[in-house]
């Protein structure tokens, strides 16, 4: 299914998404595979259960046998008897700088991946597809690590306190004015933990009386926030205005139910680039639905902060839209950064509220200097401040290797889900077995990628995820994409049934279709 919208009142580029329906045979191929996988879990946990087959995982003990189970549910059954057999696609431990390139520890198992033994070899230049290090502040040398290594020595590397009481540096009222600057708001605050400053903050929003409005693929630290809150919550089509408008009339028209007074606040949650599918949120859509119905917005921006927009200012940018029209802006700084912790931007009086009320705020402790360094530094750089061009050569070089990647591997005829413009490349596996083969053929080839299944994703919708760098030179780029077209010859992943032929006369931006048999 393509999305391609050129509307003249509300989107001033270009608007292209593609989520091509997953093929029949490989949907009824999947879940007979995952069939098949469930049925040999239940022989085998029989088999424990007589002591035929050694039992490695955590039980109850003798003592506690007629207590109620602590946890008895089907992820503690996926885990045991469908993830373990995969396990060793996770958790890989790397002993270098997460840069375009890394070291991994290699680790071997003996026991089917219940436990792992260190082999003493590093495995060398690896090409990074997998972290979150858009921009390429990753380093462990350069200006960003020279002035942090700096605040390090002047200030330690920790605060010991909260904002609130002894933890409040100069360093950190620095950055929130930068952050503020940058975002073109008022005001910002920043926090030392990007999954905090969503499931801490909202509750500090709304609360009993108040609906959230949240779309189905949000991340679990916005959904945590919302369930925090005590608010009511319901859930729209993921991108779907239709669903939003048609939840935010049936919230004015009834009101809350029983007692049918209107809601305290209706507050919209929405991200910037969603992880797991690569698309980019209808902005301008869901703003006009926010002005026309009167409700707030909350926008996370953690993806697309740095990776989206000419000047890497975020999705708001990207659209050439005005910052005042979002109420809260939400963003962190472990992605486009190269460091930890989030922020929060918006009105004075917003901020001035969090400030006091947010737990976030309150308790957690302060961020650590040379992280807030890293971050000044960083933003900086792509701002232009630091006398350089750097950071707007940066910002290019993510969005040209963003189109080629995702052009290429639609030409060799995989189903690539999410936005031409977005850094985040899901590529579809679907099969259960596929999953833990892509990720170690990928290994084998000195490609590290990460791959994604249930829970994180639909049962029947595994994929690979790939992250863009700037940092990635063409070279890399081609280096991986000639091992992704063997691995998926390989495996047989090329599902597509909407081929891209290359043209070399093709203008870099454009996209020709040729329909291909099932």
């Amino acid at each position: 299914m393509n999305h391609i919208v050129h509307n003249g009142g509300l989107y001033k580029r270009p608007f292209n998404e593609a989520f091509e329906e997953t093929p029949m045979l490989v949907a009824v191929l999947t879940y007979v595979g995952y069939g098949v996988l469930t049925l040999f879990g239940y022989l085998r946990d029989f088999m424990r259960q007589w002591k035929i087959e050694k039992c490695q995982n955590a039980t109850e003990r003798e003592e506690q046998k007629d207590f109620v189970p602590l946890y008895q549910d089907f992820e503690n059954f996926y885990n045991r008897n469908l993830y373990m057999r995969i396990r060793d696609s996770w958790n890989r431990p790397i002993c270098s700088v997460p840069g375009a390139k890394v070291d991994m520890m290699e680790r071997i198992s003996h026991d089917y991946n219940w436990t792992f033994t260190y082999t003493g070899r590093v495995i060398k230049d690896i090409i990074n597809m997998g972290s979150y290090n858009y921009l390429g502040f990753a380093q462990k040398s350069g200006t960003c690590q020279e002035a942090a290594a700096k605040v390090l020595s002047q200030y330690g590397a920790g605060v010991c306190s909260t904002r609130q009481e002894m933890g409040n540096l100069d360093k950190h009222e620095e950055l929130e004015k930068l952050v503020a600057r940058f975002l073109g708001v008022e005001s910002a605050m920043a926090y030392g933990m990007g999954f905090a400053t969503n499931s801490m903050n909202i509750p500090a929003l709304v609360g009993k009386g108040c609906l959230i409005l949240s779309d189905e693929l949000n991340h679990a630290s916005l959904v945590l926030g919302a369930r925090l809150s005590g608010a009511t919550i319901r859930i729209f089509k993921h991108n779907n205005m239709q669903s939003l408008e048609k939840l935010l009339k049936d919230a004015i028209v009834h009101g809350q139910p029983r007692t049918r007074r209107p809601w305290k606040k209706i507050l919209i949650l929405v991200e910037g680039i969603y992880s797991m599918e690569g698309s980019i949120v209808r902005l301008p859509e869901v703003i006009a639905l926010k002005k026309k119905y009167k409700s707030y917005l909350y926008l996370d921006e953690a993806h697309s902060i740095g990776a989206l927009g000419p000047s890497g200012r975020g999705v708001v940018e990207y659209f050439g839209l005005n910052p005042e029209d979002v109420d809260v802006m939400m963003g962190t700084f472990t992605k486009s950064f190269g460091a930890a912790g989030g922020y929060i931007g918006g009105k004075k009086e917003l901020i001035d509220y969090l400030r006091t009320y947010s737990h976030s705020a309150v308790y957690a402790t302060s961020l650590s200097p040379p992280v807030v360094e890293q971050i000044i530094t960083s933003m900086k750089c792509i701002m232009g401040e630091d006398g350089t061009t750097v950071g707007k050569a940066r910002v290019q070089q993510l969005a040209e290797n963003t189109r080629y990647f995702r052009r290429r591997l639609k030409e060799m005829g995989f189903i690539i889900y999410g936005n031409e413009d977005s850094p985040v490349v899901p590529l579809m596996l679907y099969m259960p077995a596929k999953i833990g083969a892509f990720g170690r053929e990928m290994l084998k080839r000195n490609i590290g990628v990460v791959v994604v299944g249930f829970p994180a994703t639909p049962i029947i919708e595994s994929r690979a995820r790939f992250c863009l760098s700037a940092a990635h030179t063409k070279e890399m780029l081609d280096t991986a994409l000639k091992e992704i077209n063997e691995v998926g010859d390989l495996l047989q992943l090329k599902y597509s049934r909407h081929r891209l032929v290359p043209l070399l006369d093709r203008p870099f931006d454009e996209t020709t279709y040729e329909e291909t048999e099932d």
